[in-house]
Parts: structure tokens; C-alpha cells; sequence
């Protein structure tokens, strides 16, 4: 579905250093690392705000490398969830779709009312909480049907009590929408909860690619000592 071969950038203090991974259809791909590991600059890489110094991005086959964002087809949600001030829930949702010369009404209140914010249509972003803004950001993100959804650190900017709701909900939000994602958290608990698979990056390298979590053979203690661990 999404592949990476040798992918490398640097980039202020951060770099990337030949990522190498695939992400399957359908499948909940979380990129788990300490700050400073590059998480962020890998997505961003791979939604085309970054070019690559060396290395090739695929999707569906397709080599999207230095394709710009607004040609890759892929929903990006940043920490900050970027939603226009100016505009209301209805209109940021409807963004992506506007731009690509699409009126879809029913689109827009069918994903609102997954997310459960239909009744939020008519307000400003100034006016919504933290996890309304969010699910506003996730729902513009969806409406234009990316091939790949990309989350960068999409609770960290929430309480425990919210955190552990939205959490129960992108599980349901995937079985009733169905979509494959990138969800890059630094969150140990998070990433098992969510993950089909857990890439683990550490200075900007992917030391570790792991499924069958809740396997006998998987031991969690090694698995923090790598992600505290620094290459020098």
C-alpha cells in the first residue's frame, strides 16, 4: 500500500537515516519513539512537505516521491490540528473537498455525524474544545477519502479522561469508516492499544518493526531499554 525504500532527510537538529518499511492496506501502522527520534519529520516526508534527500516513497505502486502534498492523496493531521480560525466546522471540513471542485453535503454531515460533531457545524474553531477540534481536524482529513491518514501526536494536547475516550473512538471511527493509517506517538500505551504494528524509531533510524504484541515471545522491558537507547 504505502512503501518506503531508503528514505533519508536532514532537517535542522533532525534527520532520517534510510527508512525502509511498508504500511498495509487497512492496517494501523504507529510509529512509536522518544522526542527528538524524527517522528514527525518522517510524516511530513511522507505527506510531501519534505523532499527527501535520497530515497523513494510508493504508493499503490505509484512513486510519489516528489509528487507536492495536494497530489498524494493523503490525509495529514498535525499536533496543532491547523484548522482555519476564519472558517466554521462545516467549511474546514469541507476544505479539501472545495479545493478538489467537490460539493459533497452528505459527505460532510455523514462524517460529522460518525465523529459526532454534527451539532457543531455553524461554529468557529475558537469555540470548540480540544477534542472537538481535533475530531474536526480528523473528519476534514477523511472527507477527501485519502489513501493514508497520517497522526502526528493526536492526543497529546488532551487530558487523561479525553485521551482514553478518543482512544475507544478511532477504534470505532475504523470499523465503521475503514481507513489505513500512520499514527506517530511517543506513548507506550497508546501504541499497543491502537497499533496492528509498532515501527520503532530511535535517532531517526527504524530499529525495530513488531506485530503480535500481546505474544509470550514479546518482552515490553526490552522494548523500552531500545527505545531509551541512543546511536552515536
Amino acid at each position: 500500500m504505502l512503501r518506503l525504500e531508503r528514505v533519508s532527510k536532514a532537517w535542522k537538529i533532525f534527520s532520517l537515516k534510510d527508512i525502509s518499511f511498508e504500511v498495509r492496506d487497512m492496517e494501523y501502522f504507529v510509529i512509536l519513539g522518544r522526542s527528538g527520534a524524527g517522528k514527525s519529520l518522517l510524516l511530513e516526508t511522507i505527506a510531501g512537505i519534505h523532499m527527501p534527500d535520497k530515497g523513494r516513497i510508493f504508493l499503490h505502486g505509484k512513486d510519489v516521491t516528489y509528487l507536492p502534498p495536494e497530489k498524494r492523496n493523503i490525509g495529514y493531521i498535525p499536533q496543532n490540528y491547523a484548522l482555519f480560525p476564519h472558517l466554521t466546522v462545516y467549511d474546514n471540513i469541507a476544505y479539501g473537498l472545495k479545493v478538489r471542485g467537490v460539493n459533497d453535503d452528505e459527505k460532510i454531515l455523514e462524517i460529522s455525524e460518525i465523529l459526532e460533531i454534527r451539532h457543531l457545524l455553524t461554529r468557529k474553531p475558537n469555540k470548540l474544545s480540544g477534542g472537538e477540534q481535533q475530531r474536526v481536524a480528523i473528519a476534514r482529513a477523511l472527507a477527501i477519502e485519502p489513501e493514508i491518514l497520517l497522526l502526528d501526536e493526536p492526543f497529546s494536547n488532551l487530558d487523561y479522561v479525553l485521551k482514553e475516550k478518543l482512544i475507544e473512538e478511532v477504534k470505532k471511527w475504523r470499523e465503521e469508516i475503514g481507513f489505513t493509517a500512520i499514527h506517530v506517538t511517543h506513548d507506550l500505551d497508546e501504541a499497543y492499544r491502537l497499533a496492528d504494528r509498532i515501527c520503532v524509531m530511535v535517532d531517526g533510524e527504524v530499529v525495530m518493526i513488531k506485530d503480535n504484541l500481546n505474544s509470550e515471545n514479546f518482552n515490553h522491558e526490552d522494548l523500552l531499554k531500545i527505545l531509551d537507547r541512543k546511536r552515536w
